[in-house]
C-alpha cells in the first residue's frame, strides 16, 4: 500500500481533521439488489457492487456479513460491507448500449475499477456513532428526473474531470460536454440516525441530513434524527474517455450516457449500503483520528483486494454493444 502517495493526496480530499479514504475494487456487476428487491434475481436493473463476497440477492439483516465473507475488494480487512451503485452507459447513435468500465481513482490505479469510499467522522471535531450489525440504508431515487426532485438529496453530483484530480464544477445533472479523463460519480449519504432503526421501510427515513447547512458545515441533526453518524462518501469514476468523439454523439447536441435503470439525466442517481464491519472496528477507527492511513485497523494490498471476485449469478450478457438496457429498462427523460 502506497500510503505516502495517500496521504498526499489528502490535500485533495475533504477538508476535515480526520477520515478513512479507502479502494475498494470491483467485487460483480449484475442485476442484484437486496434492499429494494431482496430475494428476487434478476433485479430490475443493473449494479456495479464492492465489498465483501457474502453478497447475495437476499442480505438477510440477521446474517453474519464479516463471518460469511471469506475476502473483500476493500483496504481495511475488517470491512465486510457492500457499498453499490447502478452502471453508466453510453448510447449510440444507432440506438445501441456499451457499458462503461470504472477506472480507479488517484492514489489507486492499480485497483480493478471500483471506488473510493470514505468515512468522516466528523468536521467539527465531534464524536460520531459508527453504524451497528444489521445497519443499511439508501440515498437518492432512480425515478427522479427533475433537478427540483433531486434537490432534496443535498449532495448527489457528478465532476467533469478534466485531470483526475479535478474536485471543482460539481453539477447535479450529467456534464453536458465531453471530459477528458471521465466522469466522477458523487454519492454522500445522510450523517444523523434516529438512534434507534437499523433499517426503514424505504432503507431512508431512519437517517436525516443535518436540520440546516450540510454536514461539512457543521449543521446540527434535527431533534427526530439526533444521533450523528459518519459521512459515507463513493467517488465512482467512469471512464468515458473511449466515448469522448462527439461525432457519435446524439445530433441534438445532447449528451449520450445512460444509468442501467433508464435515466439520461442523472437526477436519479443513487447509492447503497449494507453495513459489515467486524466487531467495533469502524467505531475504533472513527475514535482514532484516522487520516487515510489507519494502524488501528488491518489492511492489505491492492492487487490482494483484486482478487476477491464473484461470478455472477443471474446469467446475461452484458459485454459489448446491446440493443438494450440490461433487463430491458427503457430510458425515460
Amino acid at each position: 500500500m502506497q500510503w505516502s502517495k495517500l496521504i498526499a493526496l489528502a490535500l485533495i480530499a475533504p477538508s476535515v481533521n480526520a477520515l478513512l479514504r479507502f479502494s475498494c475494487s470491483q467485487l460483480v456487476v449484475e442485476r442484484l439488489d437486496p434492499l429494494v428487491a431482496p430475494g428476487v434475481s434478476p433485479s430490475s436493473h443493473l449494479h456495479q457492487i464492492i465489498g465483501g463476497n457474502s453478497f447475495n440477492a437476499s442480505m438477510d439483516p440477521a446474517n453474519d456479513i464479516p463471518g460469511e465473507s471469506t475476502c473483500t475488494t476493500c483496504t481495511f480487512t475488517e470491512d465486510f460491507s457492500n457499498y453499490w451503485t447502478a452502471v453508466l452507459f453510453f448510447r449510440a447513435r444507432n440506438g445501441t448500449f456499451h457499458r462503461v468500465p470504472q477506472r480507479a481513482n488517484q492514489g489507486f490505479e492499480q485497483a480493478n475499477g471500483g471506488m473510493t469510499v470514505y468515512y468522516t467522522p466528523s468536521y467539527t471535531g465531534g464524536s460520531v456513532t459508527a453504524f451497528s450489525p444489521g445497519f443499511r440504508m439508501l440515498v437518492g431515487n432512480p425515478m427522479f428526473r427533475s433537478e427540483a426532485e433531486a434537490s432534496q438529496f443535498r449532495q448527489l453530483t457528478f465532476t467533469c474531470l478534466d485531470t483526475l484530480g479535478t474536485r471543482t464544477g460539481e453539477t447535479m445533472d450529467m456534464p453536458t460536454r465531453p471530459c477528458q479523463e471521465g466522469i466522477m460519480a458523487n454519492i454522500r449519504f445522510p450523517t444523523c440516525w434516529d438512534g434507534v432503526n437499523l433499517d426503514s421501510a424505504d432503507h431512508q427515513s431512519h437517517v436525516a441530513y443535518p436540520q440546516s447547512g450540510t454536514f461539512e458545515s457543521g449543521g446540527p441533526c434535527p431533534s427526530t434524527h439526533p444521533v450523528p453518524i459518519p459521512q459515507l462518501f463513493y467517488e465512482v469514476i467512469w471512464d468515458t474517455r473511449q466515448f469522448n468523439d462527439q461525432n457519435e454523439w446524439p445530433e441534438d447536441g445532447s449528451q449520450p450516457f445512460v444509468w442501467s435503470y433508464g435515466d439520461p439525466t442523472g437526477y436519479g442517481t443513487h447509492g447503497d449500503y449494507v453495513f459489515g464491519w467486524q466487531g467495533d472496528a469502524l467505531q475504533k477507527a472513527m475514535d482514532s483520528n484516522c487520516n487515510i492511513y489507519c494502524p488501528e485497523l488491518g489492511s492489505q494490498d491492492i492487487n490482494q483486494a483484486n482478487q476477491c471476485t464473484m461470478q455472477p449469478t443471474v446469467q446475461e450478457d452484458i459485454s459489448g454493444w446491446l440493443d438494450e438496457l440490461p433487463g430491458g429498462m427503457p430510458v425515460t427523460s
